[in-house]
């Protein structure tokens, strides 16, 4: 087989290895398999230049930075829906439509996914280019970024129209949006808003590696075009799976509007067994003809009509806004109200996010208030209601000196927060640090949990987490509920870790914006805390997904000199700040590119040695079974769900022997 063949022949082998395994959910090879292959046709592709496809599997890791957006005309025009919020309002709309068509009206009724309207542009079953919805006439190009998105297919197969364009919602789903918040919240981010927000902002993105990194999907929902030989929409979604795309299965075909409502009744009380949210029903009328036949009013197509769930919201009373203290000394309002039932849950407190939030609700202690789940997810306040004013109201004024130790507050330019910067003489940003240092996931410190850390710190025992390698059984005795048993089981945990190897204490130093992973990858690539210490920001930012914020952090947190007395301290007490040898020489990337759930009861090794050397080996460990799930290590006593699900996926269940022989 010639050069060219060869990559051709890689590239339909890997289109259908994506599709099978993001459309159809059911893959047919491992991960590790699939990231050979890929490797193995980008090692082509750049031996061969000349063989370039912008449309090759191997374009959708992104790396392409877009400075400006080009505003492009779309070639069908992008209408709003009409929307209704009641069963009087969709027999209103059948009404209408009954006066206007002849014959039986069928309806296909699909979910209104909650994520960013998408104009995607095929030509000859290639993906010419992506546009967001803009204005509905006009929009912005981001194909770099889109391409980027493993639901949309570069490569159409089947038989499908020269040129056409085909509709979808850029949306991430609700598992994606909790990960990536818990990251920010990790490292003392704001969390993002709601799932729509973010995968909107994802399209705008200037560096397409950074969307790639994002969980998105793209779900289909309508074509455009001429000569589609395509009589139905019903027909059209079907077609459009065929070809390749995502189009979720819960659309229905139904002959009569009280179908239609039984579909509306039935996604509005189980819409939160989606795995992404949706806002409500689009219906329209299922044949393209009477679709040509009712036409457009100068807004919305006459023949579909948007049912809206009502959101869930409550009011409640505003009693009293806090401020809280973050390690790093970011100041956040906090809303205590009035105990209330949202969503399932109790909500007694909603964050205010910042000064610019309450300024722009006009929010005050005393409001009664208007509180939803943003994005179903966090409680948050969307209006006051100012019927219910007190007379004696004043405005909010946001506070200018820190709660805790009366410091000036500073807003760094281009920063949304408030922030203390007595770094030092701060209590919650002192012991939260400290909190922090002695985490489960970072120094995991036996004996000592974060009241007693606040305990130390108010006695004036420890100051800093270097201090902690100097307490004795003597000093801690005293402390309240303090026997001679737990003052000599803390001290020995603070001994003991000494032996957390140095990705966790890099994690456990609490640098701002370095999470988990992030001190994963630091640790990994810089292999000593000297090694990271003298790196400039240019050097950091070439690290896997390491950005220039999180560089000039770590830049900024080494340049302290009080952080560097606390670093030489904590290498005089034996801390691991670098890589062992022993992990070096054991360090592989036989595991790379895949994700492995282990369960049950080791004989060999125990389970978090099995979860050490996965990732030692360049392996993610991942707690629960998915369709992206390479292997599941089975030890004895496992659940049977685990089993049952792992086989229903047909993810290969591995025994703990099999999984060692893989390593060798």
């Amino acid at each position: 087989m010639d050069i060219k063949s060869k990559i051709e022949s890689l590239r339909n082998e890997l289109r259908l290895h994506n599709y099978n395994y993001y459309i159809l959910d059911n893959p047919t090879i491992t991960d590790y398999e699939f990231d050979i292959k890929l490797k193995e046709l980008q090692a082509l592709e750049e031996a061969h230049p000349e063989f370039f496809d912008a449309n090759s599997p191997t374009q959708r890791v992104g790396g392409a930075v877009t400075k400006n957006f080009n505003t492009v005309v779309h070639d069908f025009r992008m209408y709003s829906l009409d929307n209704s919020y009641s069963k009087e309002d969709l027999l209103d709309w059948e009404k209408r439509i009954k006066k206007m068509v002849d014959g039986d009206v069928q309806y296909t009724c699909e979910l209104k996914y909650d994520g960013a309207s998408m104009n995607l542009t095929y030509e000859n079953g290639k993906l010419l280019r992506a546009v967001t919805r803009g204005d509905g006439v006009q929009g912005d190009e981001v194909t770099t970024n889109v391409k980027t998105i493993n639901t949309v297919p570069l490569q159409l197969k089947g038989d499908y129209p020269e040129r056409f364009d085909i509709r979808g919602e850029i949306i991430l789903p609700i598992e994606g949006f909790l990960k990536m918040n818990e990251e920010r919240i990790a490292n003392e981010e704001e969390p993002y808003r709601n799932p729509r927000n973010t995968a909107s902002g994802s399209l705008k993105l200037q560096d397409s590696a950074e969307v790639a990194k994002r969980p998105l999907e793209c779900l289909l929902y309508s074509i455009k075009g001429n000569n589609l030989n395509i009589s139905t929409q019903f027909e059209g979604l079907q077609k459009a799976r065929e070809w390749g795309f995502k189009v979720p299965k819960e659309a229905k075909l139904v002959n009569s509007i009280d179908e239609v409502l039984e579909y509306v009744e039935y996604w509005d009380k189980h819409r939160h067994d989606l795995p992404y949210e949706i806002d409500g029903v689009v219906v329209k009328v299922n044949s393209l003809y009477q679709q040509d036949e009712l036409g457009y009013t100068a807004k919305a197509p006459r023949w579909a009509m948007a049912y809206k769930f009502k959101a869930e919201q409550v009011s409640t009373r505003l009693n009293e806004i806090t401020y809280q203290v973050g390690r790093t000394g970011a100041i956040t309002p906090v809303a205590n109200l009035e105990p209330v039932q949202l969503a399932g849950t109790i909500v007694k407190r909603a964050s205010l996010h910042n000064a610019d939030q309450i300024e722009k609700l006009d929010i005050r202690e005393g409001d009664e208030v208007f509180v939803e789940k943003g994005g179903e997810i966090i409680p948050k306040i969307i209006a006051v209601d100012l019927t219910k004013r007190p007379e004696n109201s004043q405005p909010t004024e946001y506070i200018t000196s820190c709660p805790e130790c009366e410091t000036e507050l500073i807003r760094p330019e281009g920063e949304a927060k408030h922030y203390c910067p007595n770094y030092s003489g701060c209590p919650p940003q002192v012991v939260g640090r400290i909190q922090h240092y002695i985490s489960r996931k970072a120094m995991d410190i036996e004996g000592l949990g974060g009241e007693t850390v606040a305990l130390l710190v108010k006695e004036g025992l420890i100051s800093n987490y270097a201090d902690l390698y100097e307490l004795t059984v003597e000093q801690v005795i005293p402390l309240e509920r303090m026997a001679e048993k737990s003052a000599e089981n803390l001290v020995n945990g603070i001994e003991a870790s000494k032996q957390i190897p140095f990705e966790r204490v890099l994690f456990a130093l609490g640098i701002r914006y370095v999470g988990e992973t992030v001190a994963k990858k630091l640790a990994k690539h810089y292999k000593s805390i000297d090694a990271l210490m003298h790196a400039p920001i240019l050097d950091l930012v070439s690290v896997d997904e390491i950005g220039e914020r999180i560089a000039e952090s770590v830049v900024e947190f080494f340049s302290s000199e009080e952080n560097k007395i606390i670093i030489e301290r904590l290498k005089s007490f034996g801390v691991q700040l670098e890589i062992s040898a022993d992990k070096l020489a054991n360090q592989t990337d036989k595991l790379k590119g895949l994700s492995i759930v282990v369960s049950g009861v080791f004989e060999t090794v125990s389970r978090n040695e099995l979860k050490k050397l996965i990732e030692d080996n360049g392996g993610k460990v991942s707690s629960s079974i998915s369709s992206k799930t390479s292997y599941l290590v089975a030890g004895d006593k496992m659940g049977p769900s685990k089993r049952t699900k792992a086989e229903s996926l047909n993810i290969p269940i591995i025994s703990e022997q099999e999984f060692l022989t893989l390593l060798k």
